[in-house]
């Protein structure tokens, strides 16, 4: 039956998130290469949405795939759409970088040469810096709509060049042919399967009858050998930055002798990422899918074209021909693509301070000295990553490690760093003796090589090595130390729960909650949940919430609670914190508890479907925060009538978290922790510097400051929180 409510479109309200990512930049309050970084995350978030969803669309609209959730026709639809926003998107991005950020730099005496206008001191040094670094890297190879079609790499920059034989040369059309040869040799072209062939002049070369027909060559940037930005030398107080690519540019005559450069613009190939798999199929079957098909995902069908927006649209139409490009493939760009190199970019300006971050602190009940077993054997923990530092939690394994009443250590890994100290002591565990079992989710998108040969390590090493269920994703994040007394009595064991990775590098980036518990209950149930990870019996959980299992019943019936008590003229009260909200089903209950006077706050970071302001969720505001760290715990709170439930975890309320995926969620049992988090969602709730309201039309409505009030930066101010609790 169709639903009576309405919906954002997932990719659409995902595309509001980045934008409002990109409204960092324009935040004068920030340090300038902090903006300039958030550039730099825009585009690179736009890059693997391109990869993933858009390919994922494409795949529907051309009818190589079909979906449960879109038609042919709504497929080409949505990618209209997408391509619309995303083209308006980046037209304010060029408004950004070039009429904010530029200037910026200029103002702190960093001239960032954007055009063909180089200072007289500067040119000779290009030109030397061109023939000695960058030339002997570089090789054009010629584009015909007739011959051989070229490979173009995924997400590799570009010059696409068009050139013509001087009017004034004799003998055309063997000094022509002679040059072409001469400087580009033989082309070397890249098939479909990755691998280099040799084509002859003859073959890549285009006609030339026509002495004064326009010839097209693409050359791809060197930037293996050379790096995307170069320093020149300075003048005075003035520090001079250039792209690679405009050098190359303002070289072009030595690399076509006897031609004139006609024009030149970059161009970029962003091709379908995904990896399909046999969900069915056995752990051996999956490893060697993956071995298999992850060498693959560079030479994926192309999801997106971009280039730059000044090309003349004749140029454009014969690349469009030439590559055999769609056109709903076509994304103008800047003149400058991979914006997100500007992560890379230098500060030769050393007076330019950086944002200063909050570090992260140790506890102080927790010092070297200090055993988290014991601690935690008295009262349950809680640590708010990144303002806490992760080594707590290293620390906690490695006396798990050396603890002599460990009898098994158990942790799932989704995203493992690389010389991940995680990794590396859990290895120490094994060789020290202790049964480890580590269960390992090999389809998490794009770390698939990372996470198999971490594993494929851990179990050199002697540790049990559980891989991916058939049909499922195991999404939590979970770690369990089994203990047993020497003398086999019964001692406490160990859980810890978290909104993160066991990662220690995303632990300094991504904001996340981890709870430390000897709990039986809670110790007990995720005992139970790793049999269930080795497919040894169908559980029964009495305290954490399994999607798949307990979760959905469980949340259906703490928002009925709060409707009743909204019903019987007391206060319902929800708010939820998490990433993405999109499995209409739970906004559906989200909208029926407004309509029964449920006040509603969502503190939703990116994917939100929920549309506020409509007459059936009057009583739900939806607010987005972002910052210097990348809002990701997932904290949902009840108001049960003045006696409130809180809970943590790592899902999501889409789909896939709550129905296609293993997640854990633990509710809060200790009072003071509960409260702990109830005022960081006050904080959060009351932030005038980074938050926005979400709008009906998507729109990113910064919240102001009354008047007389404190400003409130939420991380901040809950790292100040935190430090003054510190004792």
């Amino acid at each position: 039956m169709e639903s009576k409510y309405n919906y954002f479109k997932r990719d659409i309200s995902w595309l509001s998130f980045n934008y409002r990512v990109l409204l960092e930049a324009l935040d004068e309050r920030l340090p300038l290469y902090e903006r300039i970084n958030f550039i730099s995350i825009y585009s690179s978030n736009l890059e693997e949405f391109y990869k993933i969803r858009v390919a994922d669309h494409k795949a529907v609209a051309s009818g190589a795939t079909e979906s449960d959730e879109e038609t042919v026709q709504s497929a080409r639809e949505l990618v209209e759409e997408i391509n619309k926003e995303v083209t308006r998107q980046l037209d304010d991005r060029v408004r950004i970088y070039e009429q904010k950020i530029l200037p910026a730099l200029r103002k702190n005496h960093i001239i960032f040469y954007q055009d063909n206008h180089v200072e007289p001191f500067h040119q000779q040094f290009i030109k030397d810096f061109f023939r000695e670094e960058i030339f002997p890297y570089l090789q054009p190879v010629p584009v015909s709509k007739d011959k051989i079609v070229s490979f173009l790499r995924d997400n590799r920059l570009y010059l696409a060049i068009r050139v013509c034989p001087k009017k004034e040369e004799k003998n055309k059309g063997e000094e022509t042919k002679e040059n072409i040869e001469k400087y580009t040799g033989e082309c070397i072209n890249e098939r479909n399967d990755g691998e280099g062939i040799k084509v002859g002049m003859e073959a890549a070369r285009p006609n030339v009858t026509d002495l004064r027909q326009p010839l097209y060559f693409v050359m791809k940037q060197p930037y293996a050998k050379v790096p995307r930005f170069i320093e020149l030398p300075s003048r005075e107080k003035n520090h001079y930055l250039m792209f690679t690519e405009d050098i190359i540019k303002a070289n072009l005559n030595l690399i076509f002798p006897g031609y004139d450069v006609d024009s030149s613009y970059c161009i970029k190939i962003s091709r379908d990422a995904d990896i399909l798999i046999d969900d069915t199929a056995s752990s051996a079957d999956l490893v060697a899918q993956l071995k298999k098909k992850v060498k693959k995902r560079k030479i994926g069908d192309v999801c997106r074209f971009v280039y730059d927006r000044a090309m003349p649209s004749e140029f454009l139409d014969f690349l469009v021909d030439a590559f055999r490009i769609q056109r709903d493939e076509l994304v103008p760009g800047d003149k400058h693509l991979n914006l997100e190199d500007l992560r890379h970019l230098p500060n030769p300006n050393k007076s330019l301070h950086s944002l200063e971050k909050p570090k992260p602190m140790k506890l102080t009940v927790l010092d070297e000295k200090e055993s988290i077993f014991n601690y935690v054997a008295k009262k349950d923990l809680l640590l708010y990553y990144p303002y806490h530092s992760f080594e707590h939690f290293i620390h906690f394994l490695y006396e798990a490690v050396h603890n002599p009443e460990t009898r098994e250590i158990m942790v799932t890994q989704y995203r493992v760093a690389e010389n991940s100290a995680v990794i590396n002591t859990l290895i120490a565990a094994a060789q020290n003796g202790k049964k480890v079992t580590v269960f390992v989710e090999l389809k998490a998108r794009f770390d698939e090589e990372n996470n198999l040969a971490t594993a494929e390590m851990m179990q050199a090493a002697g540790i049990k090595i559980i891989y991916s269920i058939p049909g499922l994703k195991v999404h939590a994040k979970v770690a369990l130390i089994r203990r047993r007394g020497l003398n086999g009595e019964k001692i406490p064991s160990y859980a810890y729960i978290s909104t993160g990775n066991f990662n220690e590098k995303t632990a300094t980036l991504y904001a996340d909650c981890g709870l430390f518990t000897c709990r039986k209950e809670i110790v007990a149930d995720l005992y139970n949940l790793f049999r269930t990870l080795q497919g040894k019996e169908d559980p029964k959980f009495t305290t954490l919430l399994v999607a798949r299992f307990n979760l959905i019943p469980e949340l259906n019936r703490l928002i009925d609670r709060e409707i009743s008590l909204a019903d019987e003229g007391k206060q319902g009260r929800i708010i939820l914190k998490m990433n993405a909200l999109q499995d209409p089903t739970m906004i559906d209950r989200l909208y029926e508890a407004s309509e029964h006077g449920v006040q509603i706050d969502l503190i939703v970071r990116g994917i939100c479907c929920l549309i506020p302001g409509q007459s059936y969720s009057r009583n739900i505001r939806v607010t987005r925060i972002v910052d210097s760290f990348l809002e990701h715990a997932r904290i949902w709170y009840f108001g049960n009538d003045g006696t409130p439930k809180v809970f943590m975890g790592a899902p999501d309320w889409m789909r896939r978290n709550l129905y296609r995926r293993i997640e854990a969620i633990t509710p809060v049992l200790a009072p003071d922790l509960r409260d702990n988090l109830i005022e960081m969602l006050d904080i959060q709730l009351a932030d005038n510097q980074k938050a926005c309201w979400v709008d009906d039309k998507l729109q990113n409505i910064f919240k102001k400051r009354t008047p007389g009030t404190p400003a409130v930066r939420a991380q901040y101010t809950f790292y100040d929180w935190l430090n003054k609790t510190n004792s």
